[in-house]
């Protein structure tokens, strides 16, 4: 299934399905689900549409057993420069229709439903979700990288929070995540003065997994997603959960989470085929069960 995400959706014909939209484009390969931000001329940045598509899209990968792992990529020469809000500023959308601007309150009233929400699909989800970027990442586009389980970034990547140089406050999470990954001093050095981060400090930072050479992007990232969609799924979206969970909960509490998991990955077909490969010493062909 090539082309927008529509009415096939990302779990194929039994599963799910997610509306048509403008700028995201998904294909299922096999146990991967690959979705491409597909606005280049905007630098691929998101709009209310293409926000709720995505977290369609990944909603409906996680209730889909046959998907086990994500890829999401983006057109062009850059990933996301965050949401387009000189469009929503000046009231108008791609079409040029003109509208009111928001008024007083519609902020709180609107980011719960919408990169508010996406940020934790995107943490929340068991399926394990690989991020590839180049050029430049800002804003929810950084966000986006930053929830990502995975992210395989290109020598040309740029990473950028630009809120208080444009006279806002962080939002989707970024205040959250960036210290978390990079520490409070090197996330205040973005949030608070504006610091523009490369890819290869990225990397050493931990706020990426890699950086890879731009023409290797593609099959590197590739190569990772395909690996995670061949994993042991139950076992890999369970630890998923375990370090999402952990971040906030006590010691005894996440023991107590731990064993659980242990409970319900020990019952899986792949716990018995890992075992079993292990004994005979050879690769575990999982199947996902």
């Amino acid at each position: 299934m090539t082309g927008p995400a529509g009415p096939a959706g990302p779990a194929g014909p039994a599963g799910p399905t997610v509306p048509a939209v403008p700028g995201l484009v998904s294909e299922r390969d096999g146990p991967l689900l690959r979705i491409r931000l597909d606005r280049p001329h905007k630098r691929n940045a998101l709009d209310d549409a293409m926000v709720a598509g995505l977290t369609g899209l990944i909603e409906a990968a996680g209730n889909d057993e046959t998907v086990r792992a994500v890829l999401l990529t983006a057109a062009g020469e850059h990933f996301c420069p965050g949401f387009d809000i000189v469009a929503r500023n000046a009231g108008s959308s791609d079409t040029g229709n003109k509208g009111a601007r928001p008024r007083v309150g519609g902020i709180t009233r609107r980011l719960p439903s919408q990169a508010h929400r996406l940020i934790p699909v995107l943490l929340e989800t068991q399926t394990p979700i690989v991020v590839a970027v180049r050029g430049w990442a800002a804003g929810l586009g950084l966000a986006l990288t930053l929830a990502a389980d995975v992210a395989v970034v290109s020598e040309t990547a740029r990473f950028l929070a630009p809120y208080t140089a444009r006279g806002f406050t962080p939002d989707s999470g970024v205040s959250w995540l960036l210290p978390r990954r990079v520490g409070e001093v090197r996330a205040r050095r973005m949030l608070l003065l504006g610091e523009r981060v490369d890819a290869a400090a990225a990397a050493d930072w931990g706020m990426v997994d890699r950086c890879v050479p731009d023409d290797s992007l593609e099959p590197e990232s590739e190569r990772t997603a395909l690996t995670l969609a061949g994993s042991a799924t139950v076992a890999v979206g369970l630890t998923k959960w375990l370090l999402h969970a952990g971040r906030g909960a006590s010691l005894e509490t996440h023991l107590r989470d731990e064993a659980f998991a242990m409970e319900l990955s020990s019952r899986s077909e792949d716990f018995r085929e890992g075992m079993a490969a292990f004994a005979q010493q050879r690769s575990a062909a999982f199947t996902g069960r």
